[in-house]
């Protein structure tokens, strides 16, 4: 069979220089479709399920949303396992399908079963499915660099310009903020006015609800024009909130500045980021999606970072503080130095044992065609072109060479003693 499939190949060299072009050409288009990452995304096919109940104990929520959620997410077909985890103001459950499960097929037969158990759940507590990304989809990491701006600050232009900028970027399934202080209105009620005035906390709060708040009324026709009457209510500052009226005392109005003070201040934290112990710092992380390329991603969010720039505050730049795409660029670099290493020493090995120009040619044409191969092999199966990948395919480098080089000494070596029996030797 080999006998004949070499003899085959000699009589249509022409055939096996196409088809080795087309090879070539093929493998150089998978490389191009075939999603590069640094590491290989060895996560469980999982969907995640948050949801947020503030104040609530863990032993609660625990009761009140995990339990309800989990017993009724459990009849989804093609699930392997179902984690959850209740902690203090949240609820975390973790679906995990079979792996050959469709992401998105997944997400969807979730949200299916989240719509009915959400009956079930205390009012206003809404779950929430997790960004469609994976274990290993934080691709990139950035923080500002700024003078003089305050934590909140900071935060405030991460969540409301930054965030939603990055978020239009194709690839990208999440931009999560950290670090800095969510601004928000509070209000330092003084139990002794609230008893004086026979005011509860509970109508402070429906108070402050309703009076932020924008209605609108009917229009009416004057002077051959149509007007529209509106109720203009929405909070602006801290002074909107001291001013809203909360009940009546002896035909008086009392108001939140009667019972106690606004401030503006920050959320509650349950931590902090620092970078290299200079301080705190506001940033981001770049969550990527399912079986997206992770080096294009990157790079599209660079260039969109770039844009977003120039509208930041004057004083406050973009620092990077992760960027996997340094460690995929080397994996690659890795390989390319491997085979142009490989390439000149069998060149070099073969003109000065053999002193023919037409065997080392073999070798260089053989070398890109099996790494070429090897990709075409990763497109087709799926697998992306990661660190353990191209390791592989780099020491598989070295194999073919050995490989080509005994095969072409040999045949030297055997075409070398056929032209010496019949007294041709040139």
């Amino acid at each position: 069979m080999v006998r004949k499939l070499i003899a085959l190949s000699l009589k249509n060299r022409l055939i096996v220089l196409l088809v080795s072009a087309c090879l070539l050409a093929w493998g150089i288009y998978s490389v191009q479709q075939n999603p590069i990452d640094a590491i290989p995304d060895l996560s469980e096919n999982q969907i995640i399920v948050f949801t947020e109940w503030m104040g609530r104990s863990p032993q609660v929520i625990e009761d009140q949303v995990t339990y309800p959620l989990v017993s009724n997410l459990q009849g989804i077909p093609k699930i392997k396992n179902i984690r959850a985890s209740s902690m203090f103001g949240m609820s975390f459950v973790y679906i995990i399908f079979e792996d050959e499960v469709d992401p998105y097929w997944a997400r969807t037969r979730v949200l299916e079963r989240l719509n009915y158990a959400q009956r079930l759940l205390p009012q206003n507590v809404v779950p929430t499915l997790g960004p469609d990304g994976t274990g290993v989809g934080h691709v990139f990491w950035y923080h500002f660099e700024t003078k003089g701006m305050d934590l909140g600050e900071q935060r405030a232009l991460q969540d409301w310009y930054v965030k939603f900028a990055l978020q239009t970027v194709p690839g990208v399934a999440e931009v999560a903020s950290f670090g800095g202080f969510e601004k928000q209105y509070q209000l330092v009620l003084d139990p002794l006015k609230m008893q004086y005035y026979k005011v509860s906390m509970m109508e402070v709060m429906q108070a402050v609800k309703t009076s932020n708040n924008d209605v609108g009324g009917r229009k009416f026709e004057m002077s051959d024009r149509a007007y529209i009457v509106r109720g203009l209510g929405y909070v602006k500052n801290i002074k909107d909130i001291e001013n809203i009226a909360i009940k009546n005392y002896n035909s008086v109005p009392v108001k939140v500045s009667d019972i106690g003070s606004v401030q503006m201040g920050g959320d509650l934290r349950l931590g902090i980021f620092d970078a290299n112990g200079e301080g705190e710092v506001v940033g981001g992380i770049v969550v990527m999606r399912y079986g997206e390329n992770a080096d294009k991603v990157i790079e599209a969010v660079k260039a969109k970072m770039k844009e977003v720039e120039k509208g930041l505050p004057e004083g406050v730049t973009f620092k990077t503080s992760y960027d996997r795409s340094e460690l995929i660029e080397k994996a690659i670099d890795s390989v390319k130095g491997t085979l142009i290493e490989e390439m000149i020493a069998v060149s070099v090995v073969i003109l000065l044992f053999l002193f023919h120009w037409r065997s080392a040619l073999i070798i260089l044409i053989q070398l890109p065609i099996s790494v070429a191969v090897g990709f075409i092999l990763l497109e087709a199966f799926g697998i992306s072109s990661n660190i353990m990948s191209l390791t592989g395919i780099a020491l598989a480098i070295g194999v073919v060479v050995d490989d080509g080089i005994v095969m072409v000494e040999n045949a030297y070596r055997g075409l070398s003693e056929r032209q010496e029996e019949k007294g041709t030797i040139q």
